[in-house]
């Protein structure tokens, strides 16, 4: 089991740590993070979805139903729960208090999940891994667009239900959420797609993991941090209480052990750069939202072995 926490979670952390110095000592210009930021998202990400999802196998890809269920279930759940308490108990203004829940309630699996889960599961775990963006990216992540766009001072803003429908299109044809629906297009036409198109998708695809990493390494540099019983609540709620939620939904629906595994295992990777990216277009930052981030990925170095363990015991 040492054996198998170090070499899954010492490339994880070692990378972070690398984009981390990186920034800290100003080796990349942080104007840089946007175009870092496109690759990732618009290139590196959709490629690896895609290769993924054509690549596994019929049973194992139409077996994902119940996956993507229990994954929406507990974003949507820790979404609502937190931006709630950011409201009432928090006093943070819509738009902030949507930043915040999505930075919680999104693991970092681009970065973070797609090197260590099949690191620990084995490959066959990577078409969840690529199911867990997908999830996020069509459903938590254009409901914080709705709300951040709601919040401008344009004078003609339409409706909230407008907004809503315009991010859910707008999301549906980001690259991170079609590409994937492409995939598996493909997949249930069983059309082959030729090696050469696969080896030159491929290329992009291996870059996701290293620069996801480095890229969230870099923004975490550039976030300012303050402990406080707000941060604290959050990083709880993130680490612990959403796999714990996923792991009752997974015991609900009876999810295979397998697939539980995997799913409680995204949800307690620390969170998302999503919500800090969105909210820095939109000008909502608040100062929880970064500490979180950075508190979440320093907790993670404890709770993600623990979870690691406490799953490899889960009958």
């Amino acid at each position: 089991m040492v054996e198998i926490l170090a070499n899954s979670l010492v490339p994880v952390f070692g990378g972070l740590l690398l984009g981390y110095a990186a920034g800290l000592h100003n080796v990349v210009d942080k104007k840089d993070l946007r175009t870092l930021i496109t690759f990732v998202t618009s290139v590196a990400a959709p490629c690896a979805l895609f290769t993924t999802i054509v690549r596994a196998s019929h049973p194992l890809l139409w077996d994902q139903g119940k996956v993507v269920l229990v994954l929406a279930a507990a974003y949507l759940t820790i979404y609502a729960l937190m931006y709630f308490s950011a409201r009432q108990f928090g006093n943070l203004t819509a738009a902030d208090s949507s930043v915040l829940s999505l930075t919680l309630a999104f693991p970092n699996a681009p970065a973070i999940g797609v090197p260590l889960i099949p690191a620990v599961y084995g490959n066959g775990s990577a078409v969840s891994v690529a199911l867990a963006i997908a999830v996020g990216a069509a459903t938590i992540s254009p409901i914080t667009l709705a709300i951040l766009a709601g919040n401008t001072r344009d004078q003609d803003r339409p409706s909230a239900l407008a907004r809503l429908r315009v991010s859910l299109w707008g999301a549906i044809r980001t690259p991170v959420v079609c590409v994937p629906i492409l995939g598996v297009l493909v997949a249930a036409a069983n059309l082959v797609v030729p090696s050469y198109v696969d080896k030159s998708l491929t290329i992009f695809a291996t870059a996701i993991a290293g620069t996801a990493l480095f890229l969230t390494g870099l923004l975490v540099s550039a976030q300012r941090f303050n402990l406080s019983w707000s941060v604290g609540w959050s990083v709880l709620g993130k680490t612990l209480l959403q796999p714990a939620l996923c792991l009752g939904l997974a015991r609900v629906v009876g999810l295979p052990l397998e697939q539980t595994r995997n799913v409680v295992l995204i949800t307690a990777i620390p969170c998302c750069f999503f919500g800090v990216v969105f909210g820095k277009r939109f000008h909502a930052t608040p100062a929880v939202a970064g500490s979180s981030l950075i508190a979440s990925i320093v907790a993670g170095i404890f709770t993600l072995p623990g979870w690691i363990v406490l799953l490899s015991h889960l009958q």
